[in-house]
């Protein structure tokens, strides 16, 4: 258990300084989520009322648009430098691992997102508590979208393109989360409670804590098989 331990976290430190030194490649999510979020009320109404509406909405389907689009390199550059088949051969169970990557590509993409979105949401006019819902979903969902997304990765790695592929094996898995998290923001904009949404994107969460890392562990060993 602690040289588990110790390999998690070394590979953690390890994907945090790689992802540190392609600072290029880690800002283009987050300026994509940035850019569909602010180009919305361009394209539809400055309107603050329109706009106070449909906030919820644009912002979550821009960060899940965001999150899909950051994890075609959660396992690529290991697949093509050989570093996925030595995670394969070592004797660390290869769950842990897979879960240290995907715990370092949420902090380099889901984060900064979670971090930026309370900005947006005011150029959106959200109102306070309408923020903090979206504050406290965006906390339980990106990781999930990680997670979810992560298994899909797992299963096209070997694929030249299979970007495509992805993203229908990823979108119906993130439909879940999307409309529960949107209803809590909504919801908390009328002055409604939102902890049963709260509640169900949190056990989604810990099911996915437990279950996600064993199904990338064995759709890796299927794609390198």
């Amino acid at each position: 258990m602690d040289t588990s331990l110790r390999a998690f976290n070394a590979l953690l430190r390890r994907d945090l300084l790689l992802a540190y030194r392609h600072r290029g490649e880690l800002a283009n999510p987050l300026l994509f989520f940035l850019m569909i979020v602010t180009l919305y009320p361009l394209g539809v109404s400055p309107e603050m009322e329109l706009l106070r509406k449909i906030a919820p909405g644009v912002i979550w389907i821009a960060a899940l648009l965001a999150a899909l689009f950051s994890l075609e390199n959660l396992f690529r550059s290991d697949f093509e430098d050989g570093a996925l088949e030595q995670m394969l051969l070592s004797p660390h169970p290869l769950a842990v691992l897979v879960l240290a990557k995907v715990l370092a590509h949420w902090l380099v993409s889901g984060l900064p997102m979670l971090l930026l979105a309370p900005v947006l949401a005011l150029s959106l006019a959200m109102p306070e508590r309408a923020i903090r819902a979206l504050v406290l979903t965006l906390s339980l969902g990106t990781p999930l979208l990680s997670l979810i997304g992560a298994i899909g990765v797992a299963l096209t790695v070997g694929l030249r393109r299979g970007g495509i592929l992805l993203t229908l094996l990823v979108l119906p898995l993130y439909v879940p989360v999307l409309i529960f998290a949107t209803n809590a923001v909504t919801a908390a904009s009328a002055g409604m409670p939102i902890a049963g949404q709260l509640y169900f994107l949190a056990a989604l969460l810990a099911l996915a804590l437990t279950l996600a890392p064993v199904a990338i562990a064995a759709a890796l060993r299927i794609s390198m098989g």
